[in-house]
């Protein structure tokens, strides 16, 4: 553990200005808060935030990242509030600590809707600042390393888990190879034990059989370079065990099948030294086909630069080499906290579109599930590269499509498309892209996303998207047909209804604008009475008693039943006068009313069957339709002047499926008995509007 002067020196040997009071009393605040705490390996619990502190020092990081760093687990741990650390380390600390103690609540993943919310403000947080995210890997790094002490199995599992799923990859998308290595080792260690002993065995046999081989090739590589006049230092390694694993997986081969395990790393002085070492290598020893990538030229969106390529060295051996400058080498490692000018403006470009696009998620999901999905789809996958005609890149993970291309360059254009050209050829919104495609996207101003592109789309930013889209649409339809029943409502109240009633209304029922009204009415939320009451208190009392209100002519009697049983028209069938009906009982539950022709009848075996018929006066209930309407503009409004002339009350309405041509809908209607309902379905049918019309 660091001692407190060992910390402060460390700052202050690249930062000169850094303030050692400050440091000093964030080094003793955070060993006062935890006192006593204990960690798993029986160390001082302070121990953990001073070592994350020395991880973010190796970083060169500045003060406020530091202070942070000590204080990351007070909040969450001890009895220290944020508004504490505000008063003491000033308000830029009390905000980063803030977002790291968020960050901390992710980990309960089962726990979604919690685990989403966590999600929401962390990505907000570090949209803003970064730093949030340093912290927070520096903390899982080390609490990774010290894995081991805790005793549950099952707890190592869980925390091994949520590293490889989400902090490695964040690690990786901000460039921090170095610490998703790391994590990468450790948490495979755990998650697959047998796999991890055997890769690691069978590389140290492999390193004392060869006795030095890696470094005789290392040797030769640098040789044949310095002779063409490329002053170049080079190292070599086995590859990492997790990315053996990898491809083992992967391409479903066992561990000796795997050719190219050991890989070089050549470090140059410039970019131009770069492609002169690469045509060296080239000229020297022969390059495998497909496996060359630029990403000199290209960076991939985390600012990682290097030239990949795969030679045949002697005896046909396959090895990898990277070649970069000692700058992007720097950077690559350790990602955006390499070069800690942090400004907003120092960002690598493609490291604001990510956060971007993340935040765009966040506004986009509807619920726990779609973010936690639409997050992982985001910061996951393998990449590749495709271009605009214009030759704007952008990154996009293997499999995507144009839509998802679409997406990439603006929302608006994807939702606008209705076609593209890939390298100049016309081809389906659904194709898939290669590496260096060049796309233009077609858009027509009347189109919109279509549900069935959920089919085929692959990143979190185009899913998000579509299914907002569709969603709002969905709700745009509902509302439509409310305002056809708000006007009904309205032509029944005592008094003419203008705007500053319905602006009373929205205030009384907490509604933001008249679209939610529609669409609460619409969509049954609100009662006709609670409508009228929110535009008129007290309206409903002083209406004649004989006032026609279509949902209180319900008046339901059965005959068959012993007086006083309690029964439900079952939500299977909806009968509704009229039908030919018949009771199930069961001992300590109401009957269940069917129809005779119902098919849950036959789940009813160990039931008491009953003869029922409807009482004289019984009138009104709930049938429940099945629409097939065609999907072009007025549908709706048609279908709904249907209910309205009929007198059908809306009790509720829901979209089952939707294509290009046709809109699957399911509707429950307040009808007077069967020929009401049968009356309604034959004028349904009639109409243009719909391609089919049938009872539930």
């Amino acid at each position: 553990m660091l001692r407190q002067y060992e910390l402060v020196e460390r700052v202050l040997a690249y930062d000169e200005d850094a303030d050692e009071a400050i440091l000093n009393r964030a080094y003793v605040y955070t060993v006062q808060k935890h006192g006593a705490q204990k960690r798993a390996s029986g160390d001082p619990y302070f121990s953990h935030p001073i070592e994350v502190a020395g991880l973010m020092t190796e970083l060169k990081l500045d003060q406020e990242t530091i202070v942070t760093a000590l204080l990351h687990d007070t909040v969450e741990d001890t009895l220290a509030t944020i508004d504490e650390v505000e008063e003491f380390f000033g308000p830029n600390v009390a905000r980063l600590v803030d977002g790291v103690t968020k960050l901390s609540k992710i980990e309960t993943l089962t726990e979604n809707e919690r685990a989403a919310e966590n999600l929401r403000k962390f990505f907000l947080a570090m949209s803003a600042d970064l730093r949030v995210l340093l912290v927070k890997l520096a903390d899982r790094l080390h609490n990774m390393r010290t894995l081991h002490y805790i005793r549950s199995e099952e707890k190592r599992q869980r925390i091994a888990r949520e590293t490889m799923d989400i902090y490695a990859p964040l690690a990786e998308r901000v460039g921090m190879y170095e610490y998703m290595r790391e994590m990468q080792l450790l948490a495979f260690e755990q998650l697959e034990p047998e796999a991890y002993a055997t890769i690691t065995g069978r590389l140290a046999h492999i390193r004392n059989q060869e006795g030095g081989q890696v470094d005789a090739i290392a040797l030769k590589i640098k040789q044949a370079l310095a002779e063409a006049g490329v002053d170049v230092e080079v190292v070599g390694r086995e590859k990492h065990p997790y990315s053996i694993w990898g491809k083992m997986t992967e391409r479903h081969v066992t561990f000796e099948q795997i050719t190219d395990i050991m890989a070089f790393r050549v470090l140059t002085e410039s970019p131009d030294d770069c492609y002169r070492a690469l045509g060296v290598l080239h000229q020297t020893w022969q390059m495998i086909p497909g496996r060359f990538k630029d990403y000199v030229s290209t960076p991939k969106a985390n600012g990682y630069r290097s030239l990949h390529t795969s030679l045949i060295y002697e005896n046909s051996m396959r090895v990898e080499v990277q070649v970069r400058t000692r700058q992007m080498h720097q950077t690559n490692e350790f990602g955006l906290a390499s070069h800690w000018a942090y400004k907003q403006d120092d960002r690598p470009d493609g490291q604001v579109s990510w956060l971007r696009d993340l935040i765009e998620i966040v506004d986009a999901s509807h619920d726990a599930e779609e973010l936690l999905e639409h997050t992982r789809l985001a910061i996951y996958q393998d990449r590749i590269f495709a271009f605009t005609p214009k030759g704007a890149l952008h990154q996009l993970p293997k499999g995507a499509t144009a839509v998802d291309f679409a997406y990439a360059v603006h929302t608006d254009l994807g939702n606008s498309a209705v076609g593209a050209k890939i390298n100049s050829r016309q081809m389906p919104l659904r194709t898939q892209l290669a590496n260096g495609d060049v796309v233009d996207v077609i858009k027509s101003d009347s189109s919109e996303p279509q549900l069935s592109w959920l089919g085929f789309v692959v990143t979190g930013k185009a899913r998000a998207a579509i299914r907002r889209a569709v969603r709002d649409k969905e709700r745009q339809e509902v509302a439509a047909i409310g305002a056809k029943l708000f006007e009904d409502i309205s032509e029944r109240m005592p008094t003419k209804i203008g705007r500053k009633a319905i602006k009373a209304a929205l205030k009384r029922l907490d509604m933001e604008d008249e679209e939610e009204l529609m669409f609460a009415v619409g969509s049954a939320k609100l009662s006709d009475r609670e409508v009228m009451e929110a535009l008129v208190p007290g309206s409903t009392s002083a209406l004649p008693n004989d006032i026609e209100w279509p949902r209180q002519e319900r008046a339901i009697s059965i005959r068959g039943l012993t007086p006083g049983m309690a029964f439900h028209l079952a939500d299977c069938c909806h009968p509704v006068p009229g039908d030919r009906i018949v009771g199930l009982r069961q001992l300590g539950k109401k009957v269940e009313v069917h129809t005779i022709d119902c098919l849950r009848l036959a789940d009813g075996v160990d039931s008491d069957w009953l003869d029922l018929s409807w009482g004289e006066r019984s009138t009104g209930a709930v049938g429940r339709l099945r629409l097939e309407l065609y999907n072009r503009p007025g549908t709706l409004a048609e279908i709904t002047q249907i209910f309205a002339n009929n007198r059908a009350n809306v009790m509720n309405l829901e979209m089952i499926q939707r294509d290009e041509n046709f809109g699957t809908f399911e509707v429950d209607l307040e009808v007077t008995d069967v020929a009401h309902l049968t009356q309604i379905v034959a004028s349904l049918r009639a109409s243009d509007a719909a391609a089919e019309a049938e009872r539930i």
